[in-house]
């Protein structure tokens, strides 16, 4: 198992199921990890009950709607971070983000703005020479407008998009952006909704993906998520518009 003594992760949005098992596994690793989350009571209370040492984690109030705070977060780490993990989310039922404008404007600010917001500070802050690595969480929802999920959809496109440009940026700084393209998984967040059993993913593998992102900008864990990936990528309009 490779080691990475010295390290820091930061983990936003470290609440999410794939998230804590990105802190479980970045620790097997050998890294500190900073889990940032605004609710920080629930990752304590993970990190007890899985008894992780308490030494190598810093738990600290994050929220990724709030732009305003996100320098003030940033600027006040103890450590500058070597890898930053995306990994905050929000999802609404498409029907109910089309008649409800509050809650597409929170997905909206959680899955693409709070993200744009604070990996831009991060980025650009050129004074931390340990970066490495900028890893954000999007989804197969994203790579075309479907009619069941395109509000959500639409925010993981703009992230994904955004992650594809901040590669570029950073290639000349020898910093890695990687984008994590994921279908369905086992978490809190589809709770409720009718899916593909088959098709699911555990938190846990999903996470292994994260923690061992290599080269690429495009990550997608699972070969038949793979599969899906490049049908959706090619597939005519006429065709896209009979999915569900």
């Amino acid at each position: 198992m490779s080691q990475s003594i010295n390290k820091t992760v930061l983990i936003l949005g470290a609440n999410s199921d794939v998230a804590k098992q990105c802190i479980s596994q970045y620790l097997q690793k050998g890294f500190a990890v900073i889990a940032a989350s605004r609710n920080t009571k629930s990752l304590e209370g993970f990190i007890a009950e899985n008894n992780l040492d308490h030494s190598k984690i810093s738990v600290l109030y994050f929220d990724a709607a709030d732009f305003g705070s996100h320098d003030e977060f940033y600027y006040g780490l103890s450590v500058k971070p070597h890898i930053v993990v995306y990994a905050a989310g929000f999802l609404v039922d498409n029907q109910k983000a089309l008649t409800d404008f509050n809650d597409t404007k929170q997905m909206m600010e959680v899955n693409y703005m709070g993200g744009v917001s604070i990996l831009s500070i991060i980025a650009m802050d050129k004074s931390n020479k340990n970066l490495e690595r900028i890893i954000g969480l999007s989804s197969l929802s994203g790579v075309r407008g479907r009619k069941s999920n395109f509000v959500y959809g639409s925010t993981k496109a703009a992230f994904t998009q955004f992650l594809a440009g901040l590669r570029q940026e950073l290639a000349s700084r020898k910093i890695i952006v990687n984008a994590l393209v994921i279908g369905y998984i086992r978490t809190k967040i589809n709770e409720g909704l009718e899916l593909n059993e088959s098709l699911i993913m555990e938190p846990d593998y999903v996470a292994k993906f994260i923690v061992n992102a290599g080269d690429s900008l495009i990550i997608v864990p699972n070969f038949k998520w793979k599969i899906i990936y490049f049908i959706l990528k090619i597939l005519p309009e006429g065709l896209v518009a009979k999915l569900p």
